[in-house]
């Protein structure tokens, strides 16, 4: 702590941190892992400015996916074609020629739907990117079915907010370079050749947050050593049929996300009956230490959306459906 982020000692941790993401991830041929300052809201912009070209189809399902629709709707780019569901469910891409840039969130935050990491049928020269700040280090995938494959570090990564990370395919980079030749402004910190650059020197183009990179690293190598990807799914698995199996025998309590295949296993969100006021029970639980099972603020609905990440003991999880239970006896 306090030394530069351009000393040895952490270029050797970042470089790591990438080594370790690329064996987590299957080491596709060709791909990289990019990082740089600011989380996933920062990642939206450098991708309007570094990655989108031509027409864009983005899937919408939720909040995030929604942000990151509007921020291709930049003044510089087409306006893109969102494909917009209704919250708790999911459409899918439509492969289109002409669509050059595909976008949408492998799992939505805010309403527990998740999302195949899929290529559709496109022109040969059309990216995909799979926003996947919840999702990543907790589900698998198949990283030769997306170009860009980011997220943030602090859900099934255990770390803390501040950085953006990114898979990066050949051809994502490619295109990467191809704009960054071209006459498009692209600010300083928003460019992700410059990201790709600094990356490729084990380093961000300003000082990380150090505490970060040592949390990311330790997750990154627990996981790994436990078994990869495979087994970081089993457990996100394991947690979230613990609170399936308890919705289905609770009378007061529904799954928001109706579909079982657009489900996610790493964010569970669940309607309450309307004699039963959730955001009560959300309360009450806080006051006795249990700690954000708050509904995303937005969607306005009676309910509770509780996180199973790598790291959610199946103890405590049994422990928060006994303290709901006994939190609605009492209201």
């Amino acid at each position: 702590m306090g030394t530069s982020h351009r000393q040895a000692p952490i270029k050797n941790l970042v470089a790591e941190i990438q080594n370790g993401l690329l064996e987590l991830f299957g080491n596709p041929s060709g791909y990289e892992i990019a990082l740089g300052n600011g989380g996933s809201t920062a990642f939206w912009d450098v991708a309007a400015y570094s990655l989108a070209e031509g027409p864009s189809q983005a899937l919408v399902h939720g909040e995030f996916g929604a942000k990151f629709a509007s921020a291709l709707a930049a003044p510089f780019l087409d306006k893109p074609e969102v494909i917009q569901a209704e919250a708790g469910s999911r459409k899918d891409l439509i492969g289109r020629a002409g669509i050059k840039t595909y976008v949408y969130p492998q799992n939505e935050t805010s309403t527990g739907v998740i999302a195949p990491v899929k290529r559709v049928a496109a022109d040969a020269d059309a990216i995909f990117l799979t926003d996947a700040t919840s999702a990543a280090g907790g589900i698998a995938f198949d990283a030769l079915e997306t170009d860009v494959y980011y997220f943030a570090p602090q859900k099934n990564f255990a770390s803390d907010g501040g950085l953006w990370l990114a898979l990066l395919s050949p051809q994502a980079i490619e295109r990467v370079e191809k704009i960054a030749k071209s006459d498009r402004y692209i600010p300083e910190f928003l460019s992700l050749k410059i990201a790709l650059d600094n990356s490729r020197l084990n380093q961000t183009l300003n000082t990380p947050a150090l505490a970060t990179l040592f949390l990311l690293n330790e997750q990154v190598k627990y996981i790994n050593s436990s078994g990869g990807l495979s087994w970081a799914d089993q457990q996100t698995r394991k947690a979230s049929a613990l609170l399936g199996d308890w919705v289905r025998k609770t009378s007061y309590v529904d799954f928001f996300v109706k579909d079982e295949s657009q489900r996610s296993q790493v964010v569970v969100t669940m309607d309450f009956a309307e004699n039963i006021d959730a955001a009560e029970i959300v309360k009450v639980l806080r006051q006795n230490g249990i700690v954000d099972t708050d509904p995303y603020r937005k969607l306005g609905k009676n309910q509770m959306r509780v996180a199973t990440f790598v790291n959610s003991d199946l103890a405590d999880l049994e422990k928060l459906t006994k303290a709901i239970e006994y939190v609605v006896e009492r209201l």
